[in-house]
């Protein structure tokens, strides 16, 4: 099962992987970081299809996704 990890200390809070997510699986915590930033958080992880689309838009490269058995991989057409 494919999961995201973000490290709250790096995200700046640009809601980029919020608004890319196809499954619509990420939110803004009501937290504030270290830095004073509202982070990224994932609230259904049971949806995540592990596409990495969260990680590529990330700037300040804050997420990792995790696949445990199943490897998703982006093709060039």
């Amino acid at each position: 099962m494919p999961g995201v990890v973000i490290d709250k200390n790096h995200c700046k809070g640009c809601e980029l992987c919020v608004k890319s997510c196809p499954q619509h699986i990420l939110r803004m915590s009501k937290q504030i970081s270290v830095k004073g930033y509202f982070y990224a958080e994932m609230f259904d992880s049971s949806r995540c299809i592990g596409c990495k689309i969260c990680a590529i838009t990330c700037p300040d490269a804050a997420i990792e996704v995790v696949t445990n058995g199943t490897l998703y991989s982006l093709f060039e057409y």
